[in-house]
């Protein structure tokens, strides 16, 4: 099987990062096309041997991009495509279909209770989202909260399949030994407690919530990974606050070490090991791929949302606890005050290999090529309360 993957960039992402993951355990031929920006994560693929080409498109109504995907498809004679992110999922789709390809698969990876990638949910995107994803065979969510919201949006339950983000979780096992390295490297005393946040510095992370924080806990350092448009008003407010000195900016870092700023020569996992405990206080998220390799790195979490560990049953990730805006100084000064090194790997963990991914996107594939439903085998457990997500997630349409 030929799969061409369409994403529309390949900056450091979540997306981006799960996408190279899994071309790498996918028992297929993978190909990859960027429209945009083909940054660390192209490089990353290139030398993993992945063939990856970049469109160079230049903007959203950039339509010309349409004919030159659609020729590129037509000449690699693919048998699937597969599009990631919202542009590509509007672009890919169509000229998969121009081309001839019948079986159009979509990854859902960023659809938020109010936003999609940055964008509000408003009328006319809702309507052009609904009628690209028509001209697809299926749609993959990436939670089962996105299955949800898609099912709320309108679109048949029969064509929705979830396959949960993955990871290499033995690759976040903590050392001690990368956690002095990056921790000297970065500036970081040793026996200092490090908040951490990894994710875009953009509005929607709320990170300006931990630089405030940071003003209510006395000698903590907040390591903050990742890049944005907000970087330059976060040090703008942790001078304000008299925190500055206490604000480390790694810059982006892929999982094998990309980027600038101090942490640019670490990879995540060394990353993760220089913290205490990972702090996510973004209020709509559609995964919460960092409160997971955060759990895989032994790291206590306070989250506001996250569906990787809401949409499981109680118990299954001891060391994440939920908080509101409100609530986050207490539950990091908690988290502080009973410190007592690494946490066991809890079961969470578990639920989201990138082999198991990788898995049931293969099933995917095999019933979209064939025209059958997929047979996704075990699935990650949805919410109890909400049957439709059940049936979602098991691959069995709804009544």
């Amino acid at each position: 099987m030929r799969v061409l993957h369409v994403i529309t960039g390949l900056g450091v992402g979540g997306a981006e990062q799960q996408l190279r993951l899994l071309v790498g355990k996918l028992p297929v031929s993978c190909e990859v096309v960027t429209l945009t920006n083909p940054g660390a994560v192209a490089e990353g693929l290139a030398a993993d041997g992945v063939n990856v080409r970049h469109l160079g498109m230049t903007g959203n109504r950039d339509l010309s991009a349409l004919p030159r995907l659609t020729r590129l498809i037509r000449q690699g004679r693919y048998d699937l495509v597969h599009t990631h992110l919202y542009r590509a999922c509007l672009y890919g789709r169509a000229a998969a279909r121009l081309a001839g390809v019948r079986a159009v698969v979509a990854t859902e990876h960023s659809l938020g209770a109010a936003t999609i990638e940055g964008r509000p949910l408003g009328a006319g995107v809702r309507a052009l989202y609904l009628a690209s994803e028509r001209l697809g065979t299926s749609t993959v969510a990436v939670s089962a909260t996105i299955a949800r919201r898609l099912r709320e949006w309108g679109v048949p339950a029969r064509r929705i399949h979830v396959v949960p983000n993955g990871i290499d979780a033995d690759r976040f096992r903590f050392d001690a030994v990368l956690r002095a390295q990056a921790r000297t490297l970065l500036g970081l005393p040793q026996d200092a407690f490090v908040v951490g946040g990894v994710g875009r510095l953009v509005a929607g992370k709320h990170f300006d919530t931990l630089v405030r924080d940071l003003a209510h806990l006395p000698g903590a350092h907040l390591l903050l990974v990742g890049g944005g448009e907000q970087e330059a008003a976060l040090r703008a407010l942790a001078a304000r606050l008299g925190v500055a000195g206490r604000v480390c900016f790694a810059g982006e870092c892929a999982y094998e070490g990309a980027g600038g700023g101090p942490g640019g020569g670490l990879a995540l996992p060394s990353l993760l090991a220089a913290m205490d405990v990972l702090a996510s206080p973004s209020a709509d998220e559609a995964f919460g791929l960092a409160v997971v390799e955060a759990l895989a790195a032994g790291l206590p979490v306070v989250y506001t949302t996250c569906p990787a560990v809401d949409d499981l049953p109680p118990g299954q990730a001891p060391g994440a606890v939920r908080a509101d805006a409100a609530g986050f100084t207490d539950a990091l000064r908690a988290v502080r005050d009973t410190a007592g090194g690494r946490l066991p790997v809890p079961p969470a963990v578990e639920h989201y290999t990138v082999a198991a991914a990788a898995a049931r996107l293969t099933a995917v594939y095999e019933a979209a090529l064939h025209g059958t439903t997929p047979v996704l085998g075990k699935h990650v457990p949805s919410t109890p309360s909400d049957p439709s997500v059940t049936s979602v997630t098991s691959g069995v349409s709804a009544p």
